[in-house]
């Protein structure tokens, strides 16, 4: 079985939502280029394929078939490696997705990463310095909640992470669902609000 096809068969068993094959493909392209990448960038600590679908793939297609439907505009903040927005942005062809990422070389790398994806534009800058009003929704993994929950004036935000960051968010002015258990377990949450 080739790598390609070890990756698609993950992705589906994985990730509940079947995906076209032109969706796989780009993803599958993704991550052929972070792999390459990553050992003079350190994109990403997860290098293992089963590891790297789990934990950057599905985690970021299950964001964003949680996103309300509809197009919009969507932050994803520190993007690093892509992650959750090239994902989101190939599943969710209606909505554009901009990657903000201040390391220089990182957003180079996601510039490459994306040519192939219309839907998302890279900014190499502290997602603090865009217009950040002007996104409805932002998303967000591996990076501090609290600041995110910041930029996120006139929308809802959608952070992935460990079970245990979620009591910080109680003291934030958004309006939090329960969080969502991510269906294959290790204590990782989705959780989803908006600004009271």
């Amino acid at each position: 079985m080739t790598e390609a096809e070890q990756f698609s068969n993950l992705l589906s068993r994985y990730f509940c939502c079947p995906l076209t094959r032109t969706q796989v493909s780009a993803l599958y392209g993704h991550y052929r280029l972070l792999t390459r990448w990553n050992k003079a960038l350190n994109l990403t600590t997860v290098v293992s394929l089963g590891e790297s679908v789990l934990r950057h793939y599905c985690e970021s297609l299950f964001l964003g078939a949680h996103l309300p439907a509809g197009t919009g505009a969507v932050l994803d903040v520190g993007s690093g490696g892509g992650f959750p927005g090239v994902p989101v942005a190939v599943l969710r062809s209606e909505c554009n997705v901009t990657l903000a990422e201040s390391h220089q070389r990182k957003a180079v790398f996601l510039r490459e990463a994306t040519r192939q994806i219309p839907n998302i534009r890279v900014e190499p800058q502290r997602a603090e310095q865009l217009d950040t009003g002007a996104f409805g929704w932002v998303v967000a993994r591996a990076v501090n909640w609290s600041e995110v929950i910041e930029l996120a004036h006139n929308g809802i935000a959608l952070l992935l992470g460990q079970d245990d960051a979620v009591e910080a968010l109680r003291v934030s002015t958004f309006n939090w669902q329960p969080p969502v258990l991510l269906p294959w377990g290790k204590r990782r949450v989705l959780v989803i609000g908006g600004r009271v």
